[in-house]
């Protein structure tokens, strides 16, 4: 049988980067096996599932290139693909779970398991279901129905079963004891089916060979497996991920970057560089890389190779890898990084949103001399605000530092009537008229003067390069305003006659 996985998400929030790291997983297990993967919509929380939700989902998982062979949108021949489209499906199966006499009506109420779970926490014991209804017969549970209660349906776990056994393909063998559980609700008493279950009938519906999932779900696995073995199903093999950690190896939150995969995208994150530091996360090829295209991921992938410690999510890591994407793309599709860093600045009023051809050349500009300072779109502000706006803040005391001072002054002045005669204002063209001004030894000692003077900054670009960016009138009137600045400060200083 071909391998096939799903990714099964509920859709009563965007998609975070926890759950889109499992699809991918699934994702590219299955692609290295040349299988399907199936995406299943779990959506029977109808009080907090929605469809704007799934739809955004779906768009989160298109962006990052996940795409899947069979689903909701795209139909399949295990349709239907949202669990509230299957519901006479959970009834069949339900029913002959009770048929086989592998579960039962429950018609405790919540009252009274409360009580039970007040009881065991009075004696110092782990809660399990007392079995009350367990050997109900026909006459009990006909006064129950009469009391109007409506029953639960629970699985029974046989009394005797030996121990189960777990082949987890990450986590090696790991063993888990009948006597550890109790009769688990498989069906409500209004007939919504929950996980465990649903998740069963599911999977095996849709053929689904491996199931990979987080280590939090590992708990679920030997309830799963003894339905199998109820309804005499073959076991799907099972893989389960490690819990992802923050940087502090904590389980990873909001403040360590658990976010929406939109999230991301608005920020400027590129959906190769989420791929790439998704792979990182857990999975440890032997050769160290970090660095991989898609198609290398799908060939090297090894499911042996995963950890079985934390993934962490280093937010720093991720931050590094965009920039190395941001300029790998800009190579091959430099308008995909120019219309990011366009429309951030847009987005926080630096440009006008009307702003014409002449304007995004002008970033476009911006953005191809940036280099590898630029890892995410705001880094063009926090590098090269002084390209969009002449409005700049000189500090008194960079200026004394930097500027006060009667030969960087000169070789400003001299900077500055050299770049009026360049009659091309090209970088090459610059550069020849500041060298032939100011020799290259004394312009080593005035070029950090002569940066801070146009920009205001005493990191960027490159000199020569931002000048020809600026233009000779933005760089003359800056240059001219520095001096005068320091002038000024002099001036101020200078006691009274």
């Amino acid at each position: 049988m071909a391998t096939r996985t799903r990714y099964a998400p509920s859709p009563s929030g965007f998609l975070h980067v926890g759950g889109a790291w499992m699809a991918f997983f699934n994702w590219l297990f299955a692609r290295h096996y040349r299988g399907e993967f199936v995406l299943r919509i779990e959506d029977t929380d109808r009080s907090r599932s929605t469809e704007a939700y799934e739809t955004s989902i779906l768009e989160d998982l298109r962006w990052l290139n996940l795409d899947w062979d069979e689903g909701p949108d795209v139909g399949g021949p295990y349709r239907p693909y949202r669990q509230t489209e299957r519901g006479e499906l959970y009834r069949q199966h339900a029913q002959a779970l009770v048929d086989r006499a592998a579960a039962y009506p429950c018609y405790c109420t919540q009252e009274e398991l409360d009580a039970e779970r007040a009881r065991a926490a009075a004696e110092r014991r782990p809660y399990r279901y007392s079995g009350r209804c367990r050997n109900f017969s026909a006459a009990d549970r006909a006064r129950m129905e009469g009391e109007g209660r409506r029953p639960a349906l629970r699985f029974r776990v046989p009394a005797e079963r030996p121990v189960i056994v777990v082949e987890d393909l990450v986590l090696g063998r790991v063993e888990f004891h009948p006597a550890d559980l109790d009769d688990f609700i498989i069906v409500r008493s209004d007939g919504t089916p929950l996980y465990n279950f649903a998740n069963v009938v599911d999977d095996h519906g849709m053929r689904i060979t491996h199931i990979v999932r987080g280590s939090e779900h590992l708990s679920n696995t030997p309830r799963q497996f003894l339905m199998y073995e109820a309804f005499a199903w073959e076991q799907p093999q099972v893989a389960h991920l490690p819990v992802l950690l923050g940087v502090d190896r904590k389980k990873l939150s909001k403040r360590h970057g658990d976010t929406s995969v939109r999230e991301y995208a608005a920020q400027g994150y590129l959906p190769e560089a989420l791929i790439n530091f998704f792979a990182l996360m857990g999975w440890y090829p032997e050769d160290g890389r970090e660095l991989f295209t898609v198609a290398e991921l799908v060939d090297r992938f090894r499911i042996e190779e995963m950890g079985k410690s934390g993934a962490v999510f280093d937010v720093q890591k991720l931050r590094w890898m965009n920039g190395v994407y941001m300029q790998e793309v800009y190579r091959r599709e430099p308008d995909r990084v120019v219309d990011l860093v366009a429309a951030y600045l847009t987005k926080h009023g630096v440009l006008d949103g009307a702003s014409g051809p002449a304007q995004r050349a002008y970033v476009a500009r911006v953005v191809g001399i940036m280099g590898d300072r630029l890892r995410l779109p705001e880094d063009v502000q926090t590098y090269g605000a002084f390209f969009f706006t002449d409005d700049l803040t000189y500090a008194d005391a960079d200026l004394r530092k930097y500027l006060d001072n009667d030969e960087v002054l000169g070789l400003l002045g001299r900077v500055a009537e050299a770049l009026t005669r360049v009659p091309q204002f090209t970088r090459e063209a610059v550069e020849q008229a500041i060298y032939a001004a100011v020799p290259p030894l004394t312009f080593k000692a005035a070029a950090r003067p002569l940066r801070y003077a146009i920009t205001a900054q005493h990191i960027g670009p490159g000199l020569f390069e931002l000048i020809e960016v600026l233009g000779r009138e933005r760089v003359l009137a800056r240059v001219l305003d520095a001096i005068s600045r320091v002038q000024s400060l002099r001036a101020s200083s200078a006691p009274p006659a």
